[in-house]
């Protein structure tokens, strides 16, 4: 091409340019596509998605869950430790009525939990919901070493005496506690033993609660014959009756020692009011480590002194349990002036004595009737008979063989205060010391 047609050329181009320019001007407006939506797969609420079909329930067989309570008690771990017991054993006592044995586990720890007594509280859990006494579910036994070592107790409510308590041994460690070992009440079909715990706290224990429920009996089973007499048990159980004695729920025994073979533990009581506390002191012992421990024995002092504080008046003289003579205890009934007739309270003094013997018809005591000085000597001999007949008379309307009973007559002849003061003056808290019968248990 010459450079005189590039001008043209040009001219050419330009003029293409606007023409295609003037035609898009003219074409109609074109609305542009819709999006394409996005579509979200769900289920509608209108259209709802149709059921799947159940899954078939696994037998025992085939799955292993935490419901099943050997299961639920097998991973304990270590424990859980409170600074303060009772609160360790509240939470115990919630998860085992809740059924939550898991939750009953991490807080009783692996060391109380081995194989037998996993089973044990498994069995006990599936037979029925566990119930604890209320109001106070949970009970300080006692103190196995002060500060160190203490035994807790759950008590289940409405079960027989022997099948009643789950008994917890707290440790410290750290400042805290927690649960070193757990011993459960004997299962459906197995016997009570003679004592769930066999070590020296367990047997004081055993034998004081035996003592409050008045059952002669069994108390008399954790004592050493040879050093602790029936009427010194006979004693405390009317001392328990009488004073309305209940053992404090915390710290109830506390040890005052404890060696291989000898134990002594000071009783911490409350009267019946619970605004009160008296105390009396017991010593337990064995031959040696393959012997049972026993009640080797019980001082009364401070309890006979609160009682006589409490229902006599202040007068210390006025107490059920004397020293005989003889040797060991005598049992002492109080009359009012000129009387030879039993109060209320006499009367149940007299029941606790005819019970321990009933239970062995070859069991002989002595009724002794006594009197102050007022009167001539022949009016207090037969008054003094009076009173000693009106006791064994009660004690035969309970069941007591006449063949058992001895009395005899000692007018105002053995007075154990003065019925004068030195002035020769009357002195009346002597002489109501002195208007009694003693009961000599020759047995």
């Amino acid at each position: 091409m010459s450079r005189s047609q590039l001008p043209w050329l040009f001219a050419a181009l330009v003029i293409g340019g606007v023409v295609t320019l003037l035609f898009l001007n003219r074409q109609p407006d074109i609305e542009p596509p819709p999006p394409v939506p996005v579509i979200v797969e769900r289920p509608s609420i209108e259209d709802p998605e149709p059921p799947k079909p159940p899954i078939p329930a696994l037998t025992e067989q085939e799955v292993d869950t935490p419901s099943d309570p050997a299961e639920a008690l097998r991973n304990a771990g270590v424990g859980i430790s409170k600074r303060n017991p009772a609160e360790l054993m509240a939470e115990i006592g919630e998860a085992l009525e809740k059924g939550d044995l898991a939750a009953a586990a991490r807080l009783i720890g692996s060391d109380a939990l081995d194989e037998s007594t996993r089973t044990k509280l498994a069995a006990l859990a599936a037979a029925g919901p566990l119930r604890f006494a209320r109001p106070n579910p949970a009970r300080e036994v006692g103190e196995m070493e002060i500060n160190a070592r203490t035994r807790w107790a759950l008590l289940l409510d409405g079960a027989e005496p022997g099948r009643d308590r789950l008994f917890f041994d707290l440790v410290r460690e750290n400042g805290g506690w927690r649960v070193g070992s757990l011993t459960l009440p004997p299962g459906p079909g197995e016997a009570v033993p003679r004592a769930v715990l066999v070590d020296s706290l367990g047997i004081a224990d055993a034998f004081l609660q035996a003592a409050l429920r008045q059952e002669f009996e069994r108390a008399k089973e954790f004592v050493d014959a040879d050093e602790v007499s029936d009427a010194k048990i006979a004693g405390l159980c009317i001392l328990f009756e009488e004073g309305g004695y209940q053992l404090r729920e915390q710290k109830a025994l506390r040890a005052m020692f404890q060696r291989e073979n000898l134990a002594g533990y000071l009783i911490n009581v409350l009267a019946g009011d619970g605004s009160e506390i008296a105390q009396f002191s017991m010593t337990v012992g064995r031959n040696d480590a393959e012997s049972d421990w026993l009640v080797r024995e019980i001082n009364l002092d401070e309890l006979l002194a609160d009682y006589a504080r409490r229902v006599g008046g202040g007068d210390v003289y006025y107490t059920p349990l004397l020293k005989n003579p003889k040797g060991g205890d005598t049992l002492v009934l109080y009359f009012d002036f000129d009387a030879d007739t039993l109060t209320p309270r006499t009367q149940r003094q007299l029941e606790i004595v005819a019970d321990l013997l009933r239970i062995d018809p070859g069991k002989k005591l002595t009724i002794s009737g006594h009197t102050d000085a007022l009167g001539t000597e022949d009016y207090n001999e037969n008054l003094s008979a009076r009173r000693a007949e009106a006791v064994k008379n009660f004690l035969v309307e309970c069941g007591v063989t006449q063949v058992q009973i001895e009395t005899v007559a000692k007018g105002q002849t053995f007075p154990r205060r003065p019925n004068f003061t030195e002035d020769g003056e009357d002195n009346p808290r002597g002489r109501r010391a002195n208007r009694r019968s003693e009961i000599y248990l020759d047995f």
